[in-house]
């Protein structure tokens, strides 16, 4: 008794000390966004006048109001296509298996180890090639590509554990392969598909290095490429920056807060079949 009462306290401390080290940044993020504009506050300070205001100036100075209109359009290029295409993939390779399909597999594995900033400068001078520089799709079309071994992979481990038997039984009724992937196996994926659709959606609304990089006009990118605006040509107005960082948060929060059991249900899911 006394031994798991000593494991308890541990593992209370241990998520104290997670939470603490989870809090702190963002605690740090919120009391800096309070101090004037132009000033480089430390630590962890509370401003004798907050600067309540701050948050407002930000989404005036980048102009978050058209990106809000760029990042929707630029998540819903993302997210549908990379659903589908990582779902039908996932399919053939986790249920169907294909002649080939542990090559193919494990060419989307090594994709996973494909860093952003190792792939910037080709993907700069391919993009413009193709005429598509300052453009949506110079971020749609890439991020597409870059989310696929993900969408693969995590799609793959739902369809590998689903019994050979309800497709035997599908097919005796007449199903037809693409009549066994709609009508059989995707409704049963929805807590895969939606957890996914969830990752997708906050990686394409943070994403900013592409953004930066690959369009120059401000009102065609993200809205984490709204932080640009606050860098100016001897230094960088931190207090507005973190304001704007904080309400670029907030969309991505309400989206994990509304969809997060969902999420935990996927994940939950997966660990009971594994």
């Amino acid at each position: 008794m006394i031994v798991k009462r000593g494991e308890t306290v541990t593992g209370r401390v241990l998520l104290v000390l997670l939470m603490a080290v989870t809090i702190v940044p963002f605690l740090s993020l919120f009391v800096t966004a309070l101090h004037p504009a132009g000033t480089y506050p430390s630590g962890l300070s509370w401003p004798e006048s907050p600067q309540w205001g701050n948050f407002v100036d930000a989404f005036r100075v980048a102009n978050m109001g058209v990106l809000l209109v760029s990042s929707g359009l630029i998540v819903l290029g993302v997210v549908p296509i990379s659903l589908v295409l990582g779902t039908m993939a996932g399919f053939a390779f986790g249920h169907l298996r294909m002649p080939g399909h542990r090559v193919g597999f494990l060419a989307f594995v090594l994709g996973l180890t494909l860093p952003f900033e190792g792939i910037i400068t080709p993907l700069y001078y391919q993009v413009r090639d193709l005429g598509l520089l300052n453009t949506r799709w110079a971020i749609i079309l890439p991020l597409i590509g870059l989310f696929m071994p993900f969408s693969v992979v995590w799609m793959r481990a739902h369809f590998v554990t689903m019994p050979d038997e309800l497709s035997e039984a599908a097919r005796i009724d007449g199903a037809s392969t693409w009549q066994l992937f709609w009508r059989v196996h995707v409704p049963l994926a929805m807590p895969a598909l939606s957890s996914l659709a969830i990752l997708l959606f906050l990686w394409t609304w943070n994403q900013f290095l592409l953004a930066i990089v690959l369009v120059d006009d401000p009102a065609k990118r993200t809205m984490a490429g709204a932080l640009g605006a606050f860098q100016g040509q001897w230094g960088t107005d931190v207090p507005l920056l973190c304001a704007g960082a904080l309400l670029i948060l907030v969309p991505t929060l309400a989206v994990f807060l509304v969809f997060q059991r969902r999420f935990v249900a996927a994940l939950l899911q997966g660990s009971s079949k594994g």
